[in-house]
């Protein structure tokens, strides 16, 4: 099947596979697990942080964070749009005791602006404004300019408050940016990332921060389950994703573009062109979604992230030129039996 439906669903390479079969491992709970040691102490040179932490997934690795930084009872500033609010099942109020207070994140990031006007005061009737949380790129397709990050930041440190990034698609916004992670890592107290979306691993996602933070997160990772013994043979594949997997993203960003200008060309397609930073296709369409869907799932090819008229396609280490080719012949074909 060719699958535009995210890139958390790229295969392990083969690569991976063979470092899966070789790794040597140990107890991570202990902290004696070789390869997961070594992967962590590589991502937290990456990103420019005293430590990093291996985490099962995305979700866990934010909310850990979230528990990190606050006590039950606080609130978190984040945008209306953004994962931690809408893709984590309510988590950070389940599972800190913290309230959301919205911004709108509509263009992929904080307005600094309206950010100084949700702080909340030390008046006896708030909660404690205890945490920020931005993210980039955002899973609207945009990665935020690197000014607006350091202005939020800046907040954040004004008001003695810690600002955490989900920067689950981290290496993709730093390819977009031309620059390196750690450029924009150093405008967050802690950020999250992932090795299984376009850095093609099987599990696994890392949280860094300073030393005293990652040691806390720790503990609410083994509270929460996270707490994994000969993790190593994941850790491997973490490893390919670090050193060789995050050097071609610039394929799945290419082909994204090519993706799009294919679409574009075809009348019943409308493409989102003020989100298409990374490898993401966001597009609006006359056509009638399911039957469209079923139709290309019966040629082989899976779609999936549309609501209404709107739908995302994305490209990964899975989809090549070829495949997108294949997409737009058997589209036309669709289109044929309307």
């Amino acid at each position: 099947m060719i699958d535009f439906r995210s890139d958390t669903v790229t295969k392990p390479t083969k690569a991976m596979r063979e470092a899966m079969k070789n790794a040597i491992v140990g107890d991570d709970v202990y902290g004696d697990d070789p390869t997961l040691n070594e992967l962590e102490i590589l991502a937290a040179k990456l990103l420019g942080k005293e430590k990093a932490l291996f985490l099962p997934s995305g979700t866990m690795a934010n909310q850990v964070a979230i528990m990190t930084h606050t006590q039950p009872g606080d609130e978190i500033i984040l945008g209306q749009h953004c994962h931690i609010k809408n893709y984590e099942v309510g988590a950070a109020s389940a599972l800190s005791g913290v309230g959301y207070s919205l911004l709108d994140d509509h263009q992929g990031f904080l307005d600094h602006e309206a950010l100084h006007n949700h702080i909340r005061g030390d008046n006896i009737h708030f909660p404690k404004t205890a945490l920020i949380c931005s993210e980039t790129a955002h899973s609207l397709g945009v990665v935020a300019p690197l000014e607006k990050l350091k202005a939020i930041h800046h907040i954040a440190k004004k008001h003695n408050i810690p600002h955490h990034l989900d920067g689950a698609r981290i290496f993709n916004a730093a390819l977009s940016l031309g620059i390196e992670a750690k450029a924009i890592a150093q405008y967050a107290d802690s950020i999250m990332f992932c090795l299984s979306k376009g850095l093609s691993s099987p599990i696994g996602s890392i949280l860094v921060g300073d030393t005293e933070f990652i040691e806390k997160a720790r503990k609410y990772r083994k509270m929460l389950g996270g707490g994994m013994r000969q993790a190593g043979v994941l850790a491997a594949c973490g490893l390919i994703s670090l050193s060789t997997m995050r050097h071609r993203l610039n394929n799945d960003h290419d082909n994204a573009a090519y993706l799009a200008e294919a679409l574009n060309a075809t009348k019943e397609f409308e493409i989102a062109s003020n989100q298409r930073d990374i490898n993401m296709v966001f597009v609006k369409s006359t056509l009638d979604m399911e039957n469209y869907k079923a139709f290309m799932e019966k040629e082989g090819i899976l779609l999936g992230g549309y609501k209404g008229a709107y739908m995302r396609l994305m490209t990964h280490n899975d989809i090549d030129k070829a495949a997108i080719d294949t997409f737009i012949e058997k589209t036309k074909a669709y289109l044929k039996t309307r």
